[in-house]
């Protein structure tokens, strides 16, 4: 259950945990014509990038060489916590980040390893998240609702929240 106190009070680092325990979002380039697709995040936290490894020869690379922009969204495993990020990305070839996040599920997915033609990366530097955390307690909605419905009042269900990263 995701804490609602730390979506509050301290919410770059809960980014960050969730991201940890997420296997795939979905990563979307701005002005393309092309639909968001699952993509397993890699992380560096000190840059405030994701990293993605991608086929130079897919669409979706083709569209990052036409947009310096993307986004890419998370669902939490409980499905209390959402954000949606948004920053540059780039096509980079990096061998050390090759390296550093190569793993055997990763190898499965090209031919030749980390020797592959097609194999290449995608830095996306965070610039933004808007993040949306709420209980998953059945309980806490069923008052919520009741509640909202005697006073006319918005239930209370959540958190919502917005930061900036720094490049």
């Amino acid at each position: 259950m995701v804490d609602l106190s730390k979506t509050k009070n301290d919410p770059l680092q809960q980014l960050w945990d969730i991201l940890e325990d997420t296997r795939a979002g979905m990563l979307g380039v701005e002005d393309s014509d092309q639909h968001m697709q699952p993509m397993a995040p890699q992380l560096e936290k000190e840059s405030n990038s994701i990293w993605f490894y991608a086929r130079s020869d897919s669409d979706l690379v083709k569209a990052v060489r036409t947009s310096d922009r993307a986004s890419f969204c998370v669902i939490s495993k409980d499905h209390d916590y959402h954000a949606s990020l948004t920053g540059l990305i780039s096509e980079n070839k990096s061998r050390a980040h090759i390296d550093k996040f190569w793993s055997p599920m990763v190898s499965a997915w090209f031919e030749n390893g980390k020797d592959d033609p097609t194999l290449t990366m995608l830095q996306l530097k965070l610039d933004d998240a808007a993040i949306w955390a709420s209980s998953n307690s059945t309980l806490r909605f069923g008052w919520e609702m009741a509640k909202a419905n005697l006073t006319g009042k918005e239930p209370d269900l959540g958190v919502h929240t917005h930061i900036s990263l720094p490049h």
